[in-house]
C-alpha cells in the first residue's frame, strides 16, 4: 500500500505520488470561457495535500468541439493568461497541472457553439440528439492546428504536461472507429491519420512538455463504439510518439454515457478487464480511472499490475483530503463518493457549478469562525440536520443534535437501501460520525419539545424534522393492505404478493418497483403525470428503467390515476381512459412527501429564533437537504 504513496517518475516528471486528478467537467467556467473564483479555490482544494498530477477539465481545441456553455476555453488569445492563474494555484500548492486538450466532434453540444456539430461522417449522437455535418479536409486541418496552438498555450501558461483525449467517442476515436469513419478520402483510408497528426501537432506545439494519452479500454458499445482492432494500433503510435503514459477510462460519451461516468450500479468486472486487455497492447504506464475511491481497489489495480497510477476524480471532490487519510491510516474517516452523479454530473448538465452530495465546501472559500458563537439546539438528525449540526460546530457554534429515532440519518438510512445505491450507505456512516464528532452534544431516542427547549434555552432552533408521506385521497383506499415507501423501504410491515401496487412512479415508485420486480413479484407502477422517474438523475433513470424493461412481470403506467379500490377490481383513469385492473394484495403508497409540521407556537416562542430547513422547509433530496445545513451555518 504505501507505494501508493510515495514519488514516481513519469516522463520528465517527479509526482508526488501515484495519484491523478482526471479530467472532470466543473461549468464553473463564465460564458465565455474564462476562469473564476471558484475555480481557483477548487483546483487550490482538490491540490492541498492531493494527487501528484493534477488534469484540468477538458479545454476544446476550437470553439466547435465544445461540450458544455461553461466550458473552459483555450482558443481565445487571452487564454494562456487566464489558464495561469489555475496553474499557479496548483504549484502553489506544490503539484503538477496538466491541460486536456480535446474536440467533441458528434459529441459537441450545439447549445455551446451555436453549430451543428462536425465529424468524420455523418452521425446522431443521442446524447445531445444532433446530427453532424461530415468534416473538409480543410476544416480537419483547421481542428490540428487547433491541437498546435492549444500545446503552446499550455507551455505558454506553465503546464507540467498535456493530455490528449483519444477515447470515449470524441473526435480522435470518430477517427479511428470504422463505424463512425465512413470516409472514402485518405482520412477513411488511413484511420489512423488523423490521430498520427494531432499527437504531432501536440509535440510541435509544447516539444518540452510529456504527453498522456486518453482512451477507453472498451466504449461498451457493441453496436457503435470502437473495437479492439481500431484501438491497437492507436496504443503502438502512443508507443512511438513521445507519450509517456495511457489514461484508461470507460465508455462513449455518445453511445454509453453510465460507462463514461461510472455509475455505481455498473459491474467492476469490465473495467478489470478492459485494463487487462490495454496492459497486454503496451508497456506504457497505465492510469486506471473510473471508482476508485476505494483503497481495496486502488490497491488491487497497483499489485495485480493492471495500473501504475490510479485517477481519482469525483472521491477527491467528495472528499479533497482523501489521499491524507488513506495514508495516515484513516479511511473510516473518507467522506465518500456514492457515485450517484447527484451533485456533479447532474448539477452541471442543468447549467450549474459542480458540487457534491456529501460535500458543500467544494468550490466554497473555507468556514470562518462565527464572531458571536451561539448555543444552538437542532431538532431532526437527518441530512439538513447532520449538516447543521456539522457546520454550525464548525463555525464555532455549541450544537445539541437531537434524533427523536434510535440513530442518526433519517430517510438517508432508507435511500441506500434502492436498486444501486448500496455505496451511498459510505456516506451516511460518515455524515453522521462527521456530526457527532463536532457536535458538543448528540441525543438519540429525543424528541424536541418544550422540556428540552427549557433545559437547553437556545439562542437558535434549528428544525430539520424533515417530511413525512402524502396519502392520497382514494376511495376504498382504507380497506386495502397499504404501506408508505418509508415503511417499505424500514421493513416495517411485510409484502403481500404475488400482486403489488405502487402508486407513484417517481424516483423512489421507480426504485420500489424494480426491488420487488427482483423478488418475482407482480408490479404494477402508476404515476398521474409523465415523466416516469421525476427528480432521477438522467442516468440513474436510464438505467432503472433498462432494468426494469427486462422483467416481464413489472408495468409502468404514466398518466395513469387511481380512482378507486372495490371488492373485484381496482378502477384507474389512463389518458382520460376508464380501465379495470385486477385487484392487488398490497399497495404502497409512493406518491410524494409533504414537509413535518413547524414547531409548535409553544416551542417557537420558547426559542430565541428558529430555522426551518431541508425537507421540513421545502421536500427536495439529499442534496439539497445536505447544502441546506451548509448554508445555515454560513449565514450564523
Amino acid at each position: 500500500m504505501q507505494r501508493l504513496f510515495e514519488k514516481m517518475t513519469l516522463g520528465t516528471l517527479t509526482l508526488a505520488n501515484r495519484f491523478i486528478f482526471p479530467p472532470i467537467k466543473t461549468a464553473c467556467g463564465t460564458p465565455k470561457g474564462n476562469v473564476t473564483d471558484r475555480h481557483l479555490t477548487y483546483y487550490g482544494q482538490i491540490a492541498e495535500h492531493g494527487p501528484g498530477l493534477l488534469i484540468l477539465e477538458p479545454v476544446a481545441v476550437t470553439v466547435e468541439g465544445k461540450e458544455h456553455p461553461k466550458q473552459l476555453c483555450v482558443h481565445h488569445p487571452e487564454s494562456a493568461d487566464e489558464l495561469k492563474k489555475i496553474v499557479a494555484v496548483i504549484h502553489t500548492k506544490d503539484r503538477l497541472a496538466c491541460l486536456h486538450l480535446n474536440h467533441a466532434g458528434a459529441a459537441a453540444n450545439p447549445k455551446a457553439t451555436g453549430i451543428n456539430p462536425k465529424a468524420p461522417s455523418t452521425m446522431t449522437c443521442p446524447t445531445t440528439g444532433a446530427t453532424s455535418e461530415p468534416l473538409t479536409e480543410p476544416e480537419i486541418g483547421a481542428i490540428v492546428d487547433g491541437y498546435r496552438s492549444a500545446a503552446e498555450k499550455a507551455s505558454l501558461s506553465g503546464f507540467d504536461a498535456i493530455e490528449v483525449q483519444g477515447g470515449h467517442g470524441y473526435l480522435v476515436s470518430q477517427f479511428l472507429n470504422g463505424k463512425t469513419n465512413q470516409r472514402t478520402d485518405r482520412y477513411g483510408q488511413n484511420r489512423l491519420l488523423f490521430a498520427r497528426e494531432v499527437l504531432a501537432a501536440v509535440n510541435a506545439g509544447a516539444p518540452n512538455l510529456p504527453c498522456i494519452l486518453r482512451i477507453s479500454g472498451s466504449e461498451m458499445s457493441p453496436a457503435f463504439g470502437i473495437q479492439p482492432e481500431d484501438l491497437a494500433p492507436l496504443l503502438k503510435l502512443a508507443a512511438t510518439t513521445g507519450i509517456c503514459a495511457v489514461h484508461v477510462g470507460m465508455g462513449s460519451a455518445c453511445f454509453s454515457p453510465p460507462w463514461y461516468f461510472h455509475h455505481a450500479r455498473l459491474p467492476e468486472k469490465p473495467q478489470m478487464d478492459a485494463l487487462a486487455w490495454v496492459r497486454a497492447q503496451t508497456d506504457l504506464p497505465l492510469i486506471a480511472a473510473g471508482r476508485m475511491g476505494r483503497l481495496d481497489r486502488a490497491i488491487q489495480v497497483i499489485d495485480e499490475g493492471l495500473a501504475d497510477l490510479v485517477a481519482l476524480g469525483r472521491p477527491l471532490i467528495a472528499d479533497p483530503d482523501l489521499i491524507e487519510k488513506w495514508q495516515s491510516g484513516k479511511p473510516d474517516e473518507v467522506k465518500a463518493c456514492g457515485y450517484c452523479l447527484q451533485g456533479c454530473l447532474h448539477r452541471v448538465k442543468n447549467g450549474e457549478p459542480i458540487g457534491c452530495n456529501v460535500n458543500p465546501e467544494i468550490g466554497q472559500p473555507a468556514l470562518e469562525q462565527s464572531a458571536h458563537p451561539m448555543n444552538v439546539l437542532v431538532a431532526g438528525g437527518g441530512p439538513a440536520g447532520m449538516s447543521a449540526a456539522l457546520y454550525l460546530s464548525k463555525r464555532g457554534h455549541r450544537v445539541t443534535l437531537a434524533e427523536k429515532e434510535k440513530q442518526l440519518g433519517g430517510q438517508f438510512n432508507l435511500a441506500w437501501q434502492a436498486p444501486g445505491k448500496q455505496k451511498m450507505q459510505d456516506s451516511l456512516d460518515n455524515l453522521a460520525c462527521s456530526a457527532i464528532a463536532h457536535a458538543e452534544v448528540v441525543l438519540t431516542g429525543k424528541t424536541v419539545d418544550k422540556a428540552l427547549i427549557n433545559d437547553i434555552r437556545p439562542d437558535l432552533l434549528v428544525w430539520a424534522t424533515g417530511a413525512h408521506q402524502k396519502i392520497p385521497e382514494i376511495q376504498g383506499l382504507d380497506r386495502q393492505y397499504t404501506m408508505t415507501s418509508l415503511e417499505y423501504f424500514s421493513g416495517a410491515k411485510p409484502v403481500r404478493g404475488p400482486r403489488v401496487l405502487v402508486i407513484g412512479a417517481g424516483r423512489t415508485g421507480l426504485e420500489i418497483a424494480e426491488k420487488l420486480g427482483k423478488e418475482g413479484l407482480d408490479v404494477t407502477a402508476t404515476k398521474r403525470t409523465d415523466p416516469i422517474g421525476s427528480m432521477m438523475e438522467m442516468i440513474t433513470k436510464k438505467l432503472t428503467l433498462m432494468h426494469i424493461d427486462q422483467m416481464n412481470n413489472v408495468t409502468l403506467m404514466p398518466h395513469t390515476t387511481v380512482k378507486a379500490f372495490e371488492a373485484d377490481r381496482v378502477v384507474v383513469e389512463k389518458d382520460g381512459e376508464t380501465l379495470a385492473l385486477e385487484p392487488f394484495e398490497t399497495v404502497i403508497l409512493a406518491s410524494g412527501m409533504l414537509s413535518a409540521p413547524r414547531p409548535e407556537p409553544a416551542i417557537e416562542k420558547a426559542a430565541a429564533a428558529v430555522e426551518v430547513i431541508g425537507d421540513a422547509e421545502r421536500v427536495m433530496d439529499i442534496y439539497t437537504a445536505v447544502h441546506a445545513g451548509y448554508a445555515l451555518a454560513l449565514k450564523y
